[in-house]
């Protein structure tokens, strides 16, 4: 191995083993206040090292023992024989442990979020295979490069309509981010098949969109009309009227576990979903715990519970529920059955209106809306009690609202509740 590929091996390690500062040990600091990271912790164990050298009772080599404690977990299970590896063959091992271990986190905690990713692909796999120079290499055959005299290439991303050109290959010989960029967005639309791709991206990268689409229309793949970017505005998340920018737990910057183990999983879900992709949010920590009409999930979640327990009464009652498909709608009349009836029937036209503007912020508004109109109907319209033909009716309204507010929960992946 040369030096420039033992250096980017080294430089790739170091912001690998930089994941250790998330991953959460039982033990507590010495405060405690909340629980070490594994990189707290093995810094400590270092320094102690270091301190106490002078009292042991043999002789301490700190160049082995140091190695060692920074990497304590390894150490724990691999011992002493990483010390008789080579830099690779150490480096393979670390990179073995710790890429599954951040992997496997990271899929249980967008699991319990409620979100299963069907492929994990992985940076790596593109440099080894040689995609990314091959990448690279079509670019240069294509006249889309250039090199300067220090020896960086550079993609000609003003020809392509860019504000200015970027950086492929930095001089010292190693790839940039973007270049393993291309290489995966034309993975995906060659060799995966995809005839368009649309990434969800946060707002501070804005700058990165023009100039990818352009390197793929260098490459003849038509980035700028089948590579969309949805730009997320980043999100501030308040409580007690006040910015929060720290996790309780770790004194660190907050993360989606943080956030799961302050609120429920669907308040997450339905607040992070409430606002369109281009607008600032604000995440009211306090409003999504709250449960009264003020929050928006719970006062939707209620008109379910609701509806559900006007169907049990009127069948605890003896009211057999009626079958939907020959009640006569035309009885309901009044202007909040009227309403509710135009509410339920706009959910498909709100569905396809979702997708086409990429706001799915909207079915959270319909939901509301739905509700809304639903309360109003309840407050207004007598169902028990009324002549069983428009009793029958209202109870069929009753059950297409029903059904209506848990498919556009389902649509936001929150549960509709029978009781509340």
């Amino acid at each position: 191995m040369d030096k420039k590929e033992r250096l980017k091996k080294q430089l790739d390690f170091i912001m690998e083993i930089d994941k250790v500062k998330n991953i959460f040990r039982q033990t507590y600091l010495a405060d405690g206040k909340r629980k070490e990271n594994d990189a707290e912790h093995s810094w400590h164990l270092a320094l102690m090292a270091v301190l106490l050298k002078e009292y042991s009772n043999e002789e301490v080599d700190l160049s082995k023992v140091i190695p060692m404690v920074l990497a304590h977990d390894l150490v724990e299970q691999y011992g002493d024989s990483l010390l008789e590896k080579t830099p690779e063959e150490r480096f393979a091992i670390i990179e073995g442990y710790g890429l599954p271990t951040n992997i496997a986190r990271m899929e249980r905690d967008l699991k319990r979020y409620k979100i299963n990713y069907d492929v994990w692909f992985r940076e790596s796999t593109l440099h080894e295979s040689g995609y990314v120079k091959e990448t690279i290499d079509m670019l240069t055959a294509k006249g889309a490069t250039y090199e300067t005299e220090d020896g960086a290439l550079w993609l000609r991303s003003t020809d392509f309509g860019c504000d200015k050109d970027d950086v492929l290959r930095r001089a010292n010989g190693f790839y940039t981010y973007f270049a393993a960029d291309i290489a995966y967005h034309r993975n995906k639309f060659e060799k995966r098949g995809f005839d368009r791709v649309i990434n969800i991206w946060g707002a501070d990268h804005h700058g990165h969109v023009k100039r990818l689409q352009c390197a793929l229309d260098a490459l003849g793949l038509d980035g700028s009309h089948r590579l969309e970017i949805v730009l997320m505005q980043l999100v501030r998340m308040m409580q007690g009227g006040e910015v929060v920018r720290m996790s309780k737990r770790t004194g660190k910057s907050l993360t989606l576990t943080d956030l799961l183990d302050e609120i429920p999983v669907d308040a997450a879900r339905f607040f992070f979903n409430s606002r369109a992709a281009e607008t600032q949010m604000e995440f009211d920590l306090d409003l999504a715990i709250k449960q009264d009409s003020d929050n928006p999930l719970y006062y939707v979640q209620y008109a379910h519970a609701r509806i559900c327990s006007v169907l049990k009464n009127a069948q605890e009652s003896g009211i057999a529920l009626p079958d939907t498909g020959k009640t006569d709608l035309s009885v309901l009349t009044g202007a909040d059955e009227r309403q509710l009836i135009k509410q339920v029937a706009l959910l498909p036209e709100e569905i396809v209106q979702s997708a086409v503007s990429r706001d799915p912020s909207r079915l959270n508004k319909y939901a509301v809306a739905l509700a809304q109109q639903f309360h109003h109907f309840y407050n207004a319209c007598r169902i028990k009690d009324a002549e069983p033909a428009v009793r029958d009716a209202r109870l069929t309204l009753c059950l297409a609202a029903k059904q209506t507010i848990e498919n556009v929960l389902k649509l936001i992946g929150v549960d509709a509740p029978e009781s509340m």
